[in-house]
């Protein structure tokens, strides 16, 4: 007997209709996997089972958890049965927690929500046990420390434990390693596939990286606009796919831009020796104040035409290193050559030497000011110009530089939220290419959008480097982006490089026992897949 059983399930917001005839269900000791990009439905369809919709949103079709049907339970049974036999991990954990109570309380509250007679020190007695569970261990994560004094992977083990205190029989997991570095992710996902096996729980896994599930669900489901489209099992449906959209997600999550953009023997970049401390707090009121070496000895360099890849954990100093380029970071040590001349000077940097870097972030949303339109927002950099463009010459500017990302150039006219991920991350390479540099700092910049989006912005870049002759600073925790897009790659740990060179022989042959884990970390696809899409 199915666990969740999910029957022709349809839901509109208002005369939107969200979801049509969605069918799947999840057995005790199950996982299955939910697949699809932004707006595919497969959250929505998540949040039906617990019954946290909209206002205005309306349901027909049937959810039975048990013998419970969940479009008809009242409101007092629903309480009883979300965290209780329902249990939920979100994308972010730092906004699923709450910054000023300790983590201790917040798992203890959710048992004490559903047994009241429980006294504190029960339930915090029982919120120790579940932290444990989750590999948070008590020696070193006390009940009374806060979530931001904790790490991102050791918040969403928080929240997990949250979930599974009161052993649900169903763990719903919306996008849970989404932001998280490849170790962590895959600690993640091990320990999730572990609690399932213990419990004899089902899990509904809900992602939009195929690649993370291939080697944890049992069953996929596939969905596109509200319904889905194809369902499998795991190990067969990438080589029994029927359904083009299931191919050409494959085919996305697999693809390699086509890169010939030419490389020049000249540098554009030169790491020297680069250093960079952060004083530590005193220890002691008449102690020396200690210092913390986030960059150490730091040494490179990048070939004008070249797409050179930085790897590592959250950590590692990749930013550190990141903001010492741009000049936004003072140096203990060591130099930064753009063109064969000293970055820095006097302690600034020449606003010719920021004419020819700019950089791409992981959040578009973020970098933009939502007041203002596109067309504003992308001509930025222009103070950077001795001479500016203005009247026509302006007006033709921002057109090319959208057309050249793939954008219309009566986009100008519209604001940042009249846009998807893809698109935002779009202008922001516009934004970035309307001055015409010669070096692209890419932080994350694809890391969140969905696999055929990305392969997309991935070929986009490589057109642009063999367009304009750009040079690429790709930074990432994605080791199949950066796989795909660089010549080169640094692989970077405690502030140091401890590996570097040509990509595939990096990948291929790692030398470093660090780099050996990350690659054995990343989540991927069955060999086979090129050929099957």
């Amino acid at each position: 007997m199915s666990l969740l059983t999910i029957n022709n399930l349809s839901m509109k917001i208002g005369a939107v209709e969200i979801l049509r005839d969605v069918s799947m269900s999840v057995d005790p000791g199950q996982i299955l996997g939910v697949i699809g990009e932004s707006g595919s439905g497969k959250s929505m369809t998540a949040f039906s089972v617990m019954q946290l919709l909209p206002e205005g949103a309306t349901c027909t079709g049937e959810i039975t958890l048990g013998d419970t049907n969940m479009l008809t339970a009242p409101e007092p049974d629903l309480c009883a049965i979300r965290g209780n036999d329902v249990g939920m991990v979100f994308q972010e954990p730092m906004t699923a927690l709450n910054p000023v109570k300790n983590i201790g309380d917040q798992v203890a509250e959710t048992i004490r929500i559903h047994e009241p007679s429980v006294s504190k020190a029960e339930a915090l007695s029982r919120a120790r046990a579940a932290l444990d569970r989750c590999e948070l261990p008590g020696d070193r994560f006390p009940l009374t420390r806060y979530p931001h004094e904790m790490s991102g992977g050791q918040r969403q083990r928080v929240v997990i434990a949250m979930a599974i205190a009161r052993h649900p029989k169903l763990l719903i997991a919306d996008e849970p390693t989404t932001a998280l570095d490849v170790t962590t992710q895959a600690e993640i996902l091990d320990l999730l596939k572990r609690l399932v096996v213990e419990d004899n729980m089902g899990l509904m896994m809900i992602t939009h990286d195929l690649a993370v599930v291939s080697d944890l669900a049992d069953h996929i489901v596939i969905m596109k606009q509200g319904e889905v489209v194809e369902q499998g099992a795991a190990a067969t449906l990438y080589r029994d796919a029927e359904h083009p959209y299931t191919k050409a997600l494959f085919a996305a999550s697999s693809h390699q831009p086509d890169r010939s953009a030419p490389q020049h023997a000249l540098p554009l970049l030169q790491v020297k020796n680069l250093v960079r401390d952060y004083s530590l707090p005193r220890t002691k009121l008449f102690a020396p104040a200690g210092k913390f070496r986030a960059v150490n000895d730091v040494s490179f360099e990048i070939k004008r035409g070249e797409s050179l890849g930085l790897v590592g954990e959250s950590g590692c100093g990749k930013s550190t290193l990141t903001r010492a380029i741009l000049g936004l970071e003072a140096l203990q040590g060591g130099e930064i050559l753009l063109d064969g001349k000293a970055l820095v000077t006097g302690g600034h940097i020449s606003r010719a030497a920021r004419r020819k870097m700019q950089v791409v972030f992981q959040d578009p949303y973020g970098s933009f000011n939502p007041r203002h339109k596109v067309a504003r927002l992308i001509t930025e950099p222009f103070h950077l110009l001795d001479t500016p463009p203005t009247g026509l010459a302006h007006d033709l500017a921002i057109d090319q530089a959208l057309i050249s990302v793939g954008m219309a150039p009566d986009d100008k006219h519209k604001y940042i939220h009249e846009f998807s991920g893809g698109q935002r991350q779009r202008i922001a390479i516009a934004r970035a290419l309307i001055i015409r540099p010669e070096l692209i700092i890419l932080d994350e910049a694809v890391s969140a959008l969905d696999v055929s989006v990305r392969a997309q912005v991935l070929d986009l870049l490589a057109a642009l480097s063999e367009k304009h002759g750009l040079t690429y600073l790709f930074i990432s925790h994605d080791l199949s982006v950066v796989r795909s897009i660089t010549d080169r790659v640094l692989v970077m740990k405690s502030g140091e490089i401890v590996e570097q060179g040509e990509t595939e022989t990096v990948f291929e042959h790692p030398t470093h026992p660090y780099t050996k884990a990350l690659i054995n970390a990343a989540p991927r696809l069955p060999d086979d897949i090129k050929e099957t899409a």
